[in-house]
This record gives C-alpha cells, sequence and structure tokens, in this order.
C-alpha cells in the first residue's frame, strides 16, 4: 500500500464550498441510490475517507455475527463538500441510513436540522455495559440528548524516533522543561525539531491547539466555547511561545506535508511530528515500526502544577430519520460499541476506541492509552470540533496567516476576536429558536 495522508478530509471554505455543491449533487444522488437499494440484514454507512472503508467492513462482519445486520461502507468521492452535501440530503427522501459525521458543534449544528435521531437510549445502554468511555459524552450531546456514537478515538500526541532520541541521550519528555530541552537537543544535532504546517489548509490549528490546552486547559475549553476572547493575554502567550519556537528555528517548511513528515521521522531527519494517532500508518508505511523505533508522547503540561490533559478525536456514528432502512440502521447502531464490532473496527484502523475494554491496536497506541489513563488525563476534544463550524473555519485561516508571520501575534488574535463576536451572536440566536 503506498504512503498517503491518513488525515480527515476537511472541508474547504464557505465560499468553495458553495461552488461545489452543484458539481457534487449529483455524485451524492447516485451514493444515495446506492443506500436505498440495500437488501434486508445491511445497511449503508456514508462518509468521507476511503481509508475507513476496510475497517468498516471488519466492524460490518463482526457486526453480523453479533447483531444480524452488515454494515456496507459507502464513500462520497467529492470528500471536500461531504459536509454541505449531508446537510441538504436530509430534507429530501434520498438520505443515507448512516452518517460518520464529526462531534462537537458540528454535530450540534447536525441535530438543529432535525434530520438524525436521538440515540440517547442506545449510548445508556453501551455505558452500562462499559462498552463506552463516559468522559466522551458531552462530545455528542446537543440539548441534554445523544445524537451520534463514537466511532474511533484519536488521541493526539507527538510521534518520534526512539532511536534518534536514543543516540542524543533523550527520553520522551514528561516535562515542558525536557520537551524545550529536547527541542534544543535535536536543533544542536542539525535535526528539525518540530513539523508545523499549513498544507491541506486545517491542520493550521495543531500548534496553537496543542500549546494553549497545555499552558492552560480551562482556558482552552472556555476559548473555544466562546466564554473567553481572543484578546485575552493567556491567548497571547500561546501565541508567544509559537513564535518563539519559530524564531529558533525549530519548525519544518511550513509545505511539509503529513505524509512526508512521518517519513522524515522515520529517516531521522524529524524529531517530534505533532498529530492524532490515526495518523500511525503513515509512519508505518514510511518504514517505522511502532514500539520499537517509532513512538508517540502527550506532550506535558507547561506547568507541573495543572493537572494533565491530552486532545482527542472522534468521528460520530450517525442515523438519519428519512433513511430508507431506519429501523436497521437503528440496530446497527446499538450494536457498533460492542466489543467485537468496536475491536475488529480500531484493530483494522489502527486507532485508539471509544470502548475501554478494547485492546490497544499496537505498541504504540498501548503506551499512549496507558499513559493517560495512569494519569487520569483530562480529556479536550480537538480544535475543529469546537466552536460554530463557520467560525472554525475562518480562524484555521487566520492561524495559517500566524505561522505564516509570527510577528502577527496582536492583529491576529484581534481579527479572531472579531470573528467571534459576530460568529458566537449568530449561533446564540439560533439556539434561541
Amino acid at each position: 500500500m503506498p504512503a498517503r495522508s491518513h488525515a480527515l478530509h476537511r472541508p474547504p471554505p464557505l465560499a468553495r464550498r458553495t461552488l461545489l455543491t452543484a458539481a457534487t449533487a449529483g455524485l451524492l444522488a447516485t451514493a444515495c441510490g446506492s443506500a436505498m437499494s440495500q437488501p434486508a440484514g445491511k445497511v449503508a454507512l456514508h462518509g468521507d475517507n476511503n481509508d475507513w472503508r476496510e475497517p468498516l467492513v471488519r466492524a460490518g462482519d463482526a457486526m453480523r455475527s453479533v447483531a444480524g445486520v452488515e454494515l456496507v461502507p459507502e464513500v462520497i468521492p467529492s470528500m471536500e463538500s461531504f459536509e454541505q452535501i449531508v446537510k441538504s440530503s436530509l430534507r429530501t427522501r434520498k438520505t443515507p441510513d448512516m452518517l460518520k459525521y464529526w462531534s462537537g458543534y458540528r454535530l450540534m449544528d447536525l441535530a438543529r436540522t432535525g434530520g438524525i435521531e436521538e440515540l440517547t437510549g442506545a449510548w445508556d445502554t453501551a455505558e452500562s455495559a462499559g462498552w463506552v468511555d463516559p468522559t466522551l459524552r458531552p462530545a455528542f450531546t446537543y440539548r441534554d440528548r445523544v445524537y451520534g456514537l463514537p466511532m474511533n478515538l484519536t488521541y493526539w500526541v507527538f510521534f518520534h524516533n526512539t532511536e534518534v532520541f536514543a543516540d542524543l541521550g533523550l527520553r520522551a519528555p514528561t516535562t515542558w522543561p525536557e520537551f524545550l530541552d529536547a527541542c534544543a537537543a535535536l536543533k544542536a544535532a542539525g535535526i528539525t525539531p518540530l513539523h508545523a504546517t499549513t498544507d491541506g489548509r486545517w491542520p493550521a490549528f495543531i500548534w496553537f491547539m496543542e500549546v494553549l490546552s497545555r499552558q492552560d486547559p480551562d482556558f482552552y475549553e472556555g476559548l473555544m466555547n466562546g466564554r473567553e476572547r481572543y484578546t485575552d493575554p493567556r491567548a497571547e502567550r500561546a501565541l508567544t511561545t509559537i513564535a518563539e519556537f519559530a524564531d529558533n528555528d525549530w519548525f519544518t517548511a511550513l509545505d511539509t506535508n503529513h505524509v512526508d513528515a512521518a517519513a522524515s521521522v522515520v529517516r531521522g531527519s524529524l524529531g517530534m511530528m505533532p498529530g492524532g494517532t490515526f495518523m500511525t500508518p503513515n509512519l508505518i508505511n514510511a518504514g517505522g515500526e511502532p514500539g520499537r523505533d517509532i513512538d508517540a508522547f502527550v506532550l506535558p503540561m507547561a506547568r507541573a502544577e495543572t493537572p494533565p490533559a491530552v486532545i482527542f478525536e472522534s468521528s460520530a456514528l450517525v442515523c438519519t430519520v428519512k433513511g430508507p432502512d431506519r429501523e436497521e440502521a437503528l440496530e446497527a447502531a446499538a450494536a457498533w460499541l460492542h466489543p467485537e464490532v468496536a475491536g475488529a473496527f480500531s484493530s483494522t484502523l489502527q486507532d485508539g476506541s471509544p470502548n475501554p475494554g478494547v485492546a490497544p491496536a499496537n505498541p504504540l497506541l498501548d503506551g499512549v492509552v496507558s499513559t493517560v489513563r495512569e494519569r487520569g488525563a483530562r480529556m479536550l476534544n480537538r480544535f475543529w470540533e469546537l466552536g460554530p463550524p463557520e467560525l472554525v473555519e475562518a480562524t484555521v485561516d487566520d492561524l495559517a496567516g500566524f505561522l505564516l508571520n509570527p510577528s502577527s501575534a496582536r492583529s491576529t488574535l484581534a481579527t479572531m476576536q472579531e470573528r467571534a463576536d459576530d460568529a458566537w451572536q449568530v449561533w446564540r440566536e439560533a439556539e434561541k429558536s
């Protein structure tokens, strides 16, 4: 299998999505038509990532044995416009039965349409059986009701080459000073310490998310949920820290994508790459072996007295109201978190599972999961899923501009706050309706 990015595909800016809608509506109609033709005992699940096709097939095989329902994965080819197309389809009779969607505010936005099923009962049953981590529930809830079930559980970590670290007398850092020391040691050895990128657009948020959540996790959650302001000194401190890393020449060129960065980690020319554990296959495809020469750590907290936190990412399994096989879709959702189904999916995907009883898919993931559980790390949802979608996408572009010009911290934060004021006003007005 050739090396390729396993990053989730993100929708483009609103203007581009509008232009893409007409061109891709026919593709959706074709895909939805195939969902409507599924025979008894099968239900179609539509998603935006072809890399999930085989894991969903394996999960469907397990689901057939435990619940008598088989998943049929369908990938909408125009992945960039997936989100907008799905919303449009919910108003028709050609809507898919099940969706792989996002958690957080994007799921809330979908629930507002009235086009997706409440899954509170399925969640409660799974939680009582010990099949789901209860701390994930808020990310799938709207107005105290659950509208999606977690499909995977990605942890955001820093990948590194253990052999390079050993040669330099380094270990995976457990404190912020150790992290800074590792960056300095790598730079002194002629190795670029850190990967930073704007390639693909969405990754521009990674460094802001990682640094801010380690400096002040309470402020991170408050800011992303509209309770704090981007012009706060704590947000400026995060951008100042990132600017210092750039000034130290610790970052890669900003057009370095995740596939190339993973290969550089394996080769030993890049010290550390921040990313979700779903990116592990990129390192495997580049010749790395998780648990041997490739490992990962959770970025330490900036202050020792702050309780540990980790960023997570989890896609939502959603059932539609108007899907042609609604009852079988609900049966499939009820079986999704069953250990055999969840285990078949995560082991094939090589990512974490929301079912705490499922064994980690590889040694690298095992170490991360053990660390998170042993430390009782606070789970913080990823930047992309927090906040009104239009605001998040605009803020990503602002952060990309900052990475290109790290001296623009204050003006960037002022612009982001102006956008936030408008976006949150619109969101809250919609909440009243």
